[in-house]
């Protein structure tokens, strides 16, 4: 496993860490012993950065963290969680949401100790507000409460994860000295972060963590146009009407272009992710020991190519917010 720097705060953390969304919820059924099991496999092959977050399952997902964690040394893995904004409301938040009423300071002291709890731990490494507005770039007020949390010794770093539709709505806080991290969607198909977040990042010494560098599983290459996916998995809405159909056409032209330059489509994608000097880690999901062993891998290997990487960069893929509509 090869190891990078995270941002100005001295940890050197995996190059492939550990995503959990799967494990807690929206990913169809998941049994917890073989989440543990993955998460166990993982730490074994050198893996000690683990995302996590109060909405993956209600803290199902991290009390899984926990259950791993419990025969190992804490002190050698960086767990981050996130404090996802009050309900009701929109996801990601709206353009007409107040910050006082998706982040009142009663809901984000109590989601912290929520996450302490169900960690089983007195501080957490990094803690990210899950997610942001543009609309609150002039009142932060979050993170005054998360500054606060971390002289109290409950939390050691401050992070925020993007909304996905308004990548760079988090570019003031950056440029504020308000976070730690960024965590933020970057693929073969979403590439924008590089343009702009990643050159910023490196300048003011801001850790990236790349999430969803597989774009919830069509960059594994495993995705045909039988595909289904089981009741409550997201994925069934991500690729809803014609957009399973738009995506494999895409995956497959992918695949012709990679050819023999990569073993496949899933080792090409995070050997993508990877290439950027800005990123401190990539966090792929992982279901199972087989799964944490093929991410794990990538890390020890060499580098993309200079030519594949080239091709690859002109396939990004301009499309809607997915989430929210076609």
């Amino acid at each position: 496993m090869q190891y990078r720097s995270f941002g100005k705060l001295g940890w050197q953390v995996s190059s492939i860490g550990v995503g959990t969304w799967a494990l807690g919820s929206n990913w169809g059924p998941q049994d917890d012993q073989e989440s543990v099991a993955a998460l166990n496999k993982a730490l074994d092959l050198g893996s000690n950065f683990i995302d996590t977050a109060r909405a993956y399952g209600n803290g199902r997902s991290e009390r899984i963290v926990a259950q791993a964690l419990k025969s190992r040394q804490r002190d050698k893995v960086y767990v981050a969680s996130k404090i996802p904004p009050q309900l009701p409301g929109d996801w990601p938040p709206g353009p007409y949401d107040s910050i006082e009423d998706r982040f009142p300071a009663k809901h984000v002291q109590a989601e912290l100790e929520a996450s302490l709890r169900d960690l089983q731990t007195d501080c957490i490494d990094l803690m990210q507000v899950h997610t942001w507005s543009r609309a609150w770039n002039s009142n932060p007020s979050v993170f005054e409460l998360m500054a606060r949390f971390r002289q109290q010794g409950k939390i050691r770093a401050v992070g925020v994860s993007t909304p996905e539709h308004d990548q760079y709505a988090v570019l003031d806080l950056m440029r504020d000295g308000l976070v730690d991290s960024v965590q933020v969607i970057y693929n073969i198909f979403d590439q924008d972060a590089a343009m702009q977040m990643f050159p910023l990042a490196e300048q003011l010494g801001i850790a990236i963590i790349v999430r969803v560098p597989f774009d919830e599983s069509s960059l594994t290459g495993k995705l045909t146009l039988a595909t289904q996916f089981p009741e409550g998995d997201i994925r069934g809405n991500y690729f809803a009407g014609d957009r399973l159909a738009r995506t494999v056409a895409r995956v497959d032209s992918l695949q012709h272009l990679i050819g023999t330059r990569a073993p496949n489509m899933a080792h090409a994608a995070l050997q993508f992710a990877l290439q950027p000097t800005a990123v401190s880690t990539v966090i792929p999901g992982i279901r199972s020991v087989r799964q944490a062993e093929l991410n794990c891998a990538v890390s020890d290997q060499p580098p993309m190519s200079a030519d594949l990487a080239a091709d690859l960069r002109q396939r990004y893929w301009r499309r809607p917010f997915w989430y929210a509509g076609k």
